[in-house]
């Protein structure tokens, strides 16, 4: 029998991905067709199947990773990957209806290599039809009408509402002058962690697995999304705009307590206090929007010489460990378990 690592090295993640857009898609697109106008295209906009102009367009919809999650937790109950579609699309919904928001809360005028919803259509629509995908999610769970979907709904509110109190806590930092590592934990932890745990478990329940079964695989899922949180920290300040679809040192230019930055801010020695004196001028600054290429770069190489950057890198592989340790104490089909490493492998190594 070959080892697990070898069978972790023949999964192919990309196909896995594939597979999960491919059975999701359909289901997705036949939900987001009850919108009323012009909220059904302006939704298709944003999932990058029409452009700007209403034309047919394949645009970047995300890396599908939520989805791929989905179907093998039903796979990892024994059911068939199936039956995970309707938590794959509710999963995919609720985070979509929260990047619309982001958007707008955050001014990013960037999304996936294009404009972002609020920047063509306006900020009434990106609320509005956030709000309708939100909707939208409850329902394609509950209209199933078994036991399974209704205790599926019941972890994806859940998840929903500590995704919100998790946007809340990030918009508040942006205004503090120091945040801890651990409430930066805290705070990754409910914006992505709970989503990403959530899309992990739902396909089990929807399998009919237990709670206990459910309730570990949601726990490789949230250690799965701060390894994930903590990569896109990592790509927020030093990602290749080429490849992330974000202006370089977006974060940076948001103001954002990620985790390379509240990690160097509490490493101490002359980089963290030059970089601490920095940033409480720029929180006091009237002029921040005007400021240069240069003025982010020195930022973001004093996170570096402070040691943010690697105490992130490592942060991102812990949690990437604790989370495949999780995956041990649940019986599943070893080929299962495999492609649920592969996917975490991916996670860490990913360039947007």
């Amino acid at each position: 029998m070959p080892s697990a690592n070898s069978a972790v090295e023949t999964v192919d993640v990309a196909a896995l991905l594939e597979r999960g857009r491919t059975l999701s898609t359909p289901v997705l697109r036949t939900a987001v067709e009850r919108l009323a106008a012009p909220m059904d295209t302006v939704a298709a906009y944003h999932f990058g199947w029409i452009d700007a102009q209403g034309n047919p367009a394949d645009g970047d919809g995300g890396k599908a990773v939520r989805p791929a999650l989905a179907l093998l937790s039903a796979e990892a109950a024994g059911a068939g990957p199936e039956v995970g579609v309707p938590g794959a699309v509710a999963v995919e919904l609720v985070h979509n209806f929260s990047l619309l928001h982001d958007d707008l809360m955050d001014g990013d005028e960037q999304r996936r290599h294009r404009d972002t919803v609020w920047k063509v259509h306006g900020p009434a629509q990106a609320i509005l039809v956030g709000d309708a995908l939100f909707a939208l999610a409850n329902e394609v769970l509950l209209e199933l009408g078994t036991v399974e979907a209704g205790r599926a709904t019941r972890r994806l509110t859940t998840a929903s509402r500590k995704l919100i109190d998790g946007q809340a806590q990030d918009i508040s930092y942006e205004h503090r002058e120091r945040v801890t590592v651990e409430e930066c934990l805290e705070m990754e932890g409910n914006k992505t962690g709970a989503l990403l745990a959530c899309a992990c478990s739902i396909g089990a329940v929807l399998g009919g697995a237990d709670d206990r079964t459910a309730d570990t695989l949601e726990a490789y899922g949230y250690h799965l999304g701060l390894a994930f949180q903590a990569v896109d920290d990592l790509l927020g300040i030093w990602g290749d705009p080429d490849s992330t679809g974000k202006q370089t040192w977006s974060d940076l230019r948001q103001r954002k307590k990620s985790l390379p930055v509240v990690a160097a801010l509490a490493a101490g020695g002359p980089a963290s206090e030059r970089l601490g004196e920095l940033l409480a001028a720029d929180a006091k600054s009237n002029d921040f929007d005007s400021f240069s290429e240069e003025e982010f770069a020195t930022r973001a190489a004093l996170i570096e010489e402070a040691g943010g950057r690697e105490w992130t890198s490592q942060e991102a592989r812990r949690q990437h460990a604790v989370a495949i340790e999780a995956l041990g104490s649940v019986d599943m089909p070893e080929r299962v378990r495999a492609q649920l490493t592969a996917l975490a492998d991916f996670v860490v190594v990913r360039k947007r």
